[in-house]
């Protein structure tokens, strides 16, 4: 399990027995025995994980419907995928924001497709998925995690990907959460054969340990809006040690018609990483409202 998905997997008996609080306020899943689209035909049910980037995007997904003149319930902030995914099989929750890699790691942790890139990724989860559910398109943004440097010790060293860290990484500190030393370091010296001088736990000072010098390398979320604040260097993963996370929306069939699929496919179409980081800026770091930014965004590129 990477950081990743550590993240949207906190312990599911926690989260039944106590965490479920909608964004405003109460259980998100009251009143959700019922699938939705049997309860009305009409009603999308979209539900978010309970992170901020996770809601701005399930925000996103329920603005561009209801200006499709599609009927909307928003069920945000429910909690780990353990909750979300269950709901959305039973129907009782229609649409989801997903990070497909962290899905099929949930469905099939050893799945070779990991390491292929997202179109590896999409395939095998359209064989492991039940067949209530559906993937729709990728975007062609990621929260994933990196290996980032400052523009500093990226042009030194001639860092442009994490290959570049070969022969020159047991000079550098690395620092990241707590988990990733023994998840991910093992598995970038089996691809790249790297070996660090020295590891510190930084957890989420870890943008800022780079920026001031206390690490040289760090594991950063690449929507972290500190890569932006900080002008830090994000290097790329050829070897796909990271597995891909793509922004992805995954669907119950039986309640989406055509037209909120294509909508949703739109959004897809539009969302890169750079914009998305940009995003959580506004969201994380000047505290705007989640769902204002996200209709600027919508209004921005079109599609509301």
């Amino acid at each position: 399990m990477t950081p990743r998905l550590l993240r949207t997997a906190t312990a599911a008996a926690l989260l039944l027995g106590a965490a479920a609080c909608s964004s405003s306020g109460g259980d998100p899943l009251a009143a959700s025995t019922t699938p939705a689209a049997a309860s009305s035909g009409k009603t999308v049910v979209i539900g978010s994980a309970n992170f901020p980037e996770n809601e701005l995007l399930a925000s996103i997904y329920s603005q561009a419907l209801k200006a499709k003149g599609v009927k909307v319930e928003e069920k945000f902030n429910i909690g780990s995928r353990e909750v979300l995914y269950g709901q959305l099989k039973s129907g009782a929750l229609t649409v989801l924001p997903e990070y497909n890699g962290a899905l099929l790691t949930y469905l099939d942790a050893k799945n070779p497709a990991l390491t292929g890139g997202t179109e590896a990724v999409n395939a095998a989860l359209v064989t492991k998925l039940p067949a209530e559910l559906a993937l729709l398109d990728s975007a062609a943004a990621q929260d994933n995690d990196s290996l980032s440097v400052t523009p500093e010790t990226a042009a030194k060293y001639n860092l442009k990907s994490i290959a570049d860290l070969a022969g020159k990484s047991a000079e550098f500190v690395i620092g990241g959460p707590p988990e990733f030393k023994n998840r991910s370091e093992p598995l970038l010296k089996d691809a790249y054969g790297l070996t660090f001088k020295e590891w510190k736990p930084t957890g989420e000072t870890t943008a800022n340990a780079i920026k001031d010098g206390t690490i040289q390398v760090g594991n950063v979320f690449t929507t972290d809006p500190k890569i932006v604040t900080l002008k830090l260097v994000p290097l790329t993963d050829p070897k796909n040690v990271f597995s891909t996370q793509n922004i992805t929306p995954l669907v119950n069939k039986a309640g989406v018609d055509a037209t909120a699929t294509a909508a949703l496919n739109k959004i897809s179409a539009k969302l890169d990483t750079a914009g998305l980081a940009e995003l959580m800026k506004r969201v994380s770091v000047d505290k705007a409202d989640p769902s204002a930014v996200a209709k600027d965004w919508l209004k921005a590129n079109g599609l509301i």
